[in-house]
């Protein structure tokens, strides 16, 4: 049987049981796993190809689509969000360039993650 991929960061989706619960998310980047975006009968082109299914708003976020089935195919390159395409395009109108994406510490908690950072912004208080 094929492996299953995260549909946001690509790495591989281990252990995962079928049929996949709608808490499912990556061990890597949290994202959802039970989304439209990693479904069977989506479609880049043209959305969801299930007749039956109920309309999807947010495709990358946990849904409770009863004709979900995950894809077992291979996704080429972590999507970006629509925040970093309009950061991208307000970058490039200015002809200024991306700043990198910080690396997060998975070693820390979010809630000391988020101490940390207030902590930076205040100049190490």
């Amino acid at each position: 049987m094929p492996s299953l991929q995260c549909w946001k960061c690509t790495k591989p989706l281990v252990d995962v049981i079928l049929p996949m619960s709608r808490r499912e998310e990556c061990m890597h980047c949290q994202a959802d796993q039970h989304v439209c975006l990693m479904c069977e009968f989506y479609d880049k082109r043209m959305g969801c190809n299930e007749e039956r299914a109920e309309s999807v708003t947010q495709l990358d976020k946990a849904n409770f689509c009863d004709y979900f089935k995950p894809a077992f195919r291979t996704f080429d390159q972590p999507e970006k969000s629509k925040a970093d395409i309009a950061k991208a395009k307000f970058a490039e109108l200015f002809g200024d360039s991306m700043p990198e994406a910080p690396l997060t510490d998975t070693t820390l908690t979010p809630h000391e993650l988020a101490e940390k950072k207030l902590r930076e912004l205040l100049g190490g208080l």
